[in-house]
């Protein structure tokens, strides 16, 4: 009984969850309408538009100071559930968590409306699109072992370095939608609404740790194609249906065909279906664009494997180190 009641309120907390989301999407819909500040010159693709053309301290300070005091709060939640909650379980701190995070989401809308600019103003846009695909590659080599990382195989990824990943990732999720947050004025163009719902969603998922609805697989799925949805239609509205919008398009629904749809218990046949489906799409896009551009769709497939690649490295690198370190203190610690 308890169990059924258990997967009662993790499908109540979701479905909860994607309700605030777009309720307040729609509330950033609704105030972007009264937003009037005069922004600078477009500079092109790498320049991030949305910024005030003469910044102040005060401005600054809103962004940064909100942005910092989020992230602290964020920590420090996850920290207190690894330590002090440590199990499974619907617990006050979820709740807590939930309620920090609506909180902020305030103090950004009110920020927007008297300060307007977001971190955007100090730092690249491409480290606020990195952000969320760090995340996203940290998320593959996570799942390695249960659905494997090409065609349902795993690659070979140490157990200690899953296990790492598996451990901290949180950090590294709240910071990258944290900062994505804060990264953006809360405005009301289509790409903005779109990627605000998903960093709300993102939010939803991160405080929802230690609790079945943060492992339910379709839930995460959901969230990692998502970013394909934004990512081609920003793709869309910046540079027109003759823009990249398929490289992105077809990179992220790659991923999902060598990757994550193997992680979902389908049979064999279902998974050739994706398949066929998705390769004909590419040749009915590319029929028309023009068959010498198709190598577009692997770019971003490549990109996050060669990632995962470097984020393992990374981490057993540094745990090498560490534990050199700790055997090194050890040798030099003076006997009894």
């Amino acid at each position: 009984m308890r169990t059924v009641l258990s997967v009662l309120s993790n499908r109540w907390a979701l479905l909860g969850g994607v309700l605030a989301s777009a309720l307040l999407t729609g509330t950033v819909w609704w105030l972007g309408q009264f937003l009037s500040v005069e922004l600078g010159p477009d500079r092109g693709a790498p320049w991030y538009y949305w910024q005030l053309s003469e910044p102040t301290f005060r401005t600054r300070a809103s962004a940064w100071l909100g942005y910092a005091a989020h992230q602290v709060v964020s920590w420090a939640l996850i920290y207190y559930a690894q330590t002090r909650v440590r199990r499974y379980i619907d617990g006050p701190v979820n709740v807590v968590a939930l309620a920090a995070n609506a909180a902020f989401v305030a103090l950004h809308v009110v920020q927007t409306q008297v300060f307007y600019d977001g971190l955007a103003q100090d730092v690249s846009i491409f480290s606020s699109q990195g952000s969320v695909v760090l995340l996203l590659v940290v998320v593959l080599l996570m799942e390695n072992r249960r659905r494997g990382l090409v065609l349902g195989r795993p690659a070979p990824l140490g157990a200690e370095v899953v296990a790492f990943a598996r451990r901290y990732h949180g950090y590294l999720f709240s910071w990258a939608a944290v900062y994505t947050f804060w990264y953006h004025p809360m405005e009301a163009t289509s790409g903005h609404l779109v990627g605000f719902f998903y960093t709300f969603l993102l939010m939803v998922q991160g405080s929802l740790f230690l609790t079945r609805a943060h492992t339910n697989r379709w839930w995460t799925l959901t969230l990692e194609l998502l970013v394909a949805v934004h990512g081609t239609l920003v793709a869309v509205t910046n540079s027109g249906p003759d823009g990249l919008w398929p490289m992105f398009l077809f990179g992220f629904l790659g991923v999902f065909v060598l990757t994550q749809m193997h992680g979902l218990g389908l049979s064999r046949s279902v998974r050739g279906l994706f398949a066929a489906a998705y390769a004909e799409a590419v040749l009915v896009v590319y029929a028309g664009r023009g068959l010498g551009r198709v190598d577009e769709v692997m770019r971003i497939p490549l990109i996050e494997y060669l990632l995962v690649a470097v984020v393992a490295l990374l981490i057993w690198a540094g745990l090498r180190i560490v534990r050199v370190l700790r055997t090194a203190g050890r040798a030099n610690a003076p006997s009894r």
